[in-house]
């Protein structure tokens, strides 16, 4: 089984967001692995050649590369594993998919869910939204640290926060607990992300 790093940054494709350049100074800057999340009307062809461009950075970087709902995709690619949400597939369906040995990380946002997903097959659980967000529509409320908390008191595996989270807020996290925190705009939308992900890199250097 792979390891899986503390920060991950999830890819923004929105229109103006130079994405692979995002990348790069996030990788530069430490961050070690990887989520490509296509947006919904973004084709599968789109998704898998972004996928492509993005593994080859994460393997120039020692980062692992995983494909958020698009499985097909990570798998046609060679990604390490994927991540499935509410509306995806049931977890125990993508870990079919994926085989055993891949990276599947399942979303979470109670203990009992998570209990659910673990024992369904999921190697990592996305919690959240730790904090309220904008970066996706349609979010129920943000749980919390406390939240975060109890979640990774009821589970033995990765639990990666994500959901609002700055740089400030991730040492938050990783004092309840949380592996890894998930990282979305603070980077994606950063003056100069290299800059903004050096921040976060700082707070899980030895």
């Amino acid at each position: 089984m792979h390891t899986l790093g503390r920060l991950h940054l999830i890819t923004d494709t929105r229109p103006g967001r130079d994405t692979l350049t995002v990348v790069a100074a996030a990788l530069r800057a430490g961050f070690d692995t990887v989520q490509v999340r296509p947006e919904d009307d973004m084709t599968d062809r789109e998704a898998y050649d972004l996928t492509v461009r993005v593994l080859e950075l994460c393997r120039a970087g020692g980062a692992t590369c995983l494909v958020n709902d698009r499985l097909h995709v990570a798998l046609a690619a060679g990604t390490e594993g994927g991540h499935v949400g509410d509306d995806d597939l049931p977890v125990a369906a993508a870990r079919r998919i994926l085989g055993p040995d891949a990276i599947l990380g399942a979303t979470a946002r109670n203990p009992q869910a998570a209990r659910q997903a673990v024992a369904d097959g999921a190697s990592y659980l996305g919690v959240g939204p730790a904090f309220a967000t904008t970066t996706k529509a349609g979010l129920p409320d943000a749980i919390g640290p406390a939240g975060v908390r109890a979640v990774v008191q009821a589970v033995d595996v990765p639990v990666v926060a994500i959901g609002g989270v700055t740089a400030a807020r991730a040492a938050e996290l990783f004092a309840v607990g949380a592996h890894a925190v998930a990282v979305v705009s603070a980077v994606n939308s950063a003056v100069d992300p290299g800059a903004a992900a050096a921040e976060f890199a700082g707070l899980v250097s030895p």
